[in-house]
């Protein structure tokens, strides 16, 4: 009998706890109450990964196969006497007797030369000893000394140097001796985020090796015209210069050139492709020639675009077409925007740059230019690039060299025939063709091709006037500017120095 009541009463229980469950599950559901595990965040969030690693890479390998491969260079250069002073210019704001006495100094020293010297790296490309580095660890040395890992020296001689992309070939001097050579990759395969390493001398400690990856590609920095860099936060410091940058190949694609003196893991490297197009160039002629097309060039901004009608913002937009030029001879005209040349797309002016100074004298090329709402093709013929060609750029048409004023511009009247070539409505004012950076209007806002209407108030009407007005005004003043710049007109106030 107690067992069938104390089963009577567990039966009990259980049917209340039962009949409580389904009780709840009602109210709940009437109430439509979701249970707390069933809450959705209004954010997006991922499982966490079960099968996807990303392990460490090893470097070891690397290190072994490549470092032989690698060379330290210590460069010479000697300084005669007469030149030491020149490398003493007087602080600024001071009068002529300082100079002299800067002259009177350096002519009473006893005559004696100077050695300056240098620490780089390089990385050896052919059995021979032909050795790829920047021109800027080799430039103007008198004796270069090559070190290999295992601490051989021998001297070097320079083969070809090409200081617009600041790469130089150099040649050690060892006869019946097989170097280790580096592979050269191909750095337009590349991308953002791949493990990279770097080998070489930084500070002169000697063979070193660093890791990092690829933070960004065609980089510009203002190196130069042909600026189209890799990034790297791989660690690169001075004496690394000319060494290579690796993929996990063990593919040289890059030369560690140039860094950011006040930034941590800023390391920028010139592709390995710009290299290989004139590295025959360099060994055969020891210099590099490149076309020259004979345009002033700019950007295309979204609205220029919408103004002529292109569906996006892209090539460049001819400001200047310089008489004799091939671009003249092949009919282009001021406002003509190059979308491609020789079928290769020209995305802006740099690329416009790059492309025609990767080509060679007197090659025949095709141009796709926008013009008035449609496509036209022009054919020319390059010339070869020339100083003086960069340098007439700085000139007015016509080749005259202009007048410089004491804010460090270069102006010339605006004639009938500058008028024509640069598109300008009128002849008022004088024309900015050139601007000396160390002159106190680079640091303005002043720029090429504006147009100086007024001097303080006063309306200029050629170089004459506009001279007078900057003469009368004293050391330390400040000179207040009317420019246009376009359609649009701008007040610049320029100290005078």
């Amino acid at each position: 009998m107690k067992i069938r009541k104390k089963l009577g009463f567990y039966g009990i229980l259980l049917m209340v706890a039962v009949c409580s469950a389904f009780i709840g599950m009602f109210i709940a559901s009437s109430l439509r109450m979701g249970s707390v595990s069933e809450a959705q965040p209004f954010w997006k969030e991922g499982a966490a990964p079960t099968g996807v690693k990303v392990p460490l890479p090893s470097f070891s390998s690397l290190a072994k196969e490549l470092t032989p491969t690698v060379v330290n260079i210590r460069t010479s250069k000697t300084l005669e006497s007469r030149d030491i002073s020149r490398r003493f210019d007087p602080p600024p704001g001071y009068d002529d007797w300082f100079d002299e006495f800067f002259k009177k100094f350096f002519n009473n020293i006893p005559d004696q030369d100077l050695k300056q010297r240098s620490l780089g790296s390089g990385f050896i490309i052919s059995k021979d000893g032909y050795v790829l580095t920047n021109n800027h660890v080799v430039s103007g040395a008198d004796e270069i000394i090559v070190s290999l890992a295992d601490s051989e020296e021998f001297k070097a001689k320079v083969v070809g140097t090409d200081d617009k992309t600041d790469i130089a070939l150099i040649k050690i001097d060892a006869k019946n001796k097989d170097f280790p050579v580096a592979v050269l990759g191909d750095s337009e395969a590349l991308e953002i985020g791949e493990w990279v390493v770097a080998i070489g001398n930084p500070f002169g400690f000697g063979h070193t090796l660093t890791q990092g990856i690829v933070s960004a590609k065609s980089r510009v920095i203002g190196a130069g015209l042909y600026d189209n860099f890799i990034q790297t936060d791989a660690a690169i410091n001075p004496g690394n210069s000319g060494g290579p940058l690796i993929n996990m190949q063990g593919q040289v694609i890059g030369i560690n050139t140039a860094i950011v003196a006040s930034g941590q893991g800023i390391g920028f490297a010139t592709p390995i492709n710009m290299a290989k197009e004139i590295l025959p160039e360099l060994k055969a002629t020891g210099e590099v020639a490149r076309g020259w097309l004979g345009v002033a060039i700019q950007d295309v901004t979204p609205e220029i675009a919408r103004a002529v009608g292109l569906k996006e913002a892209k090539g460049a937009m001819v400001t200047s077409v310089y008489a004799g030029d091939p671009a003249d001879k092949a009919g282009m005209k001021p406002g003509d925007i190059i979308l491609k040349i020789e079928g290769r797309d020209v995305s802006d002016p740099r690329a416009l740059t790059r492309i025609i100074g990767s080509l060679k004298p007197n090659a025949r090329v095709t141009l796709v230019v926008w013009r008035e709402g449609r496509s036209l093709n022009l054919t020319t013929k390059l010339q070869k690039r020339l100083e003086e060609h960069v340098a007439g750029m700085e000139k007015g048409p016509g080749g005259s060299e202009g007048t410089k004023d004491r804010l460090g511009l270069t102006v010339v009247n605006i004639t009938p025939q500058v008028q024509q070539q640069y598109n300008l409505e009128d002849a008022a004012g004088v024309l900015v063709v050139g601007m000396d950076p160390k002159g106190s209007a680079s640091r303005g806002q002043i720029q090429k091709m504006d147009i100086i209407r007024e001097v303080d108030r006063h309306v200029v009407n050629n170089v004459s006037q506009y001279l007078k007005a900057i003469a009368a005004k004293k050391k330390g003043q400040t000179v207040l500017l009317l420019i246009q710049r376009g359609v649009k007109p701008l007040y610049v106030a320029v100290d005078v120095e």
